[in-house]
């Protein structure tokens, strides 16, 4: 690339940015140099109250996308983020909570991130600006019509996850944008566009801070939300937890005391009828039904337990 061409991307770019709205200035932490530890620690703080309520305005969008991931997951789709860099790392995050927390497949809830596994501890040069790895990542996992596309990038512009977007719906996929700037290619290309607007960060451009979080909070509510949806959840007890280790074996005895008011005696003898199962053991304290005939109950309602208990 000749010097001037340089030059005209890089002002195109600088154009690009001065109009995005979570690379602002915030005249509110222009002293924030200034100050020591506690007051830097409460501008921020204050920054970061600003994030729940921009969720908050937000929820019907996410319903949205949480409908099409719950009749994705019944077909046997898969929910799948892909982003870049900080955006990129929410998305592996959410997505590997979802296994031990609610004993689904590492399949069914997958995260892509630019550049590739390396990439999360690391930043990979490129890797974003790259259209052809957005389509490529996704094939490599072999994306089918009936999956989910979450693509996340706070600033909304990022090639990468543009191309994803732009791919998954050419081959039928429910797409989905996170961003946190409303007049963006991300917000615009999905199916469904979901953008809470922050405002600028505490620190000019470090979208870790306001964007991150605000980002975080829809990815744990889409997860979470579709979990609760698919029979996950009891009450408000994660009775499909994955009890694979000392800590999570003991959340599973502690679950099934919740949901019933067993004893921890009975707790630990109904999980070893029901194979470390939290909500099949719940189910035989409940009805006082062996762990076969608890199974089939638990068929019979296709794995919801509350649906279970009345039958």
């Amino acid at each position: 690339m000749s010097p001037e061409s340089n030059f005209n991307q890089q002002r195109a770019l600088l154009e690009e940015l001065n109009g995005i709205v979570s690379e602002g200035q915030n005249l509110d932490t222009l002293d924030i140099d200034l100050l020591d530890s506690r007051e830097i620690l409460t501008k921020i703080n204050l920054e970061d109250q600003k994030v729940a309520a921009a969720v908050k305005l937000v929820i019907p969008e996410i319903a949205k996308a949480v409908d099409h991931i719950v009749t994705a997951f019944k077909q046997g789709g898969r929910l799948i983020y892909i982003g870049a860099g900080t955006s990129g790392r929410l998305g592996i995050l959410d997505a590997v909570e979802c296994a031990p927390t609610y004993s689904v497949s590492d399949q069914q809830v997958m995260g892509i991130i630019a550049g590739g596994e390396t990439a999360f501890k690391k930043a990979v040069e490129g890797a974003e600006d790259s259209l052809k790895l957005g389509v490529e990542d996704l094939k490599a996992v072999n994306l089918q019509a009936k999956d989910v596309v979450v693509g996340i990038a706070a600033s909304g512009r990022t090639p990468y996850v543009r191309a994803a977007i732009e791919y998954a719906k050419s081959i039928g996929c429910t797409t989905v944008g996170v961003t946190c700037n409303p007049n963006s290619a991300v917000m615009k290309l999905p199916d469904i566009g979901i953008c809470p607007v922050v405002g600028a960060e505490a620190v000019t451009g470090s979208t870790r801070m306001k964007s991150g979080t605000a980002q975080k909070l829809v990815l744990n509510m889409l997860s979470t939300a579709s979990m609760i949806r698919t029979g996950k959840v009891y009450k408000n007890l994660m009775v499909d937890v994955n009890a694979s280790n000392e800590k999570l074996h003991a959340r599973a005895i502690r679950i099934v005391m919740q949901a019933t008011d067993c004893s921890h005696q009975q707790a630990v003898d109904a999980l070893a009828k029901a194979k470390q199962s939290a909500k099949l053991a719940i189910l035989i304290v409940l009805t006082g039904k062996d762990a076969d005939q608890a199974e089939q109950m638990l068929s019979q309602a296709d794995g919801f337990l509350r649906k279970a208990v009345e039958l």
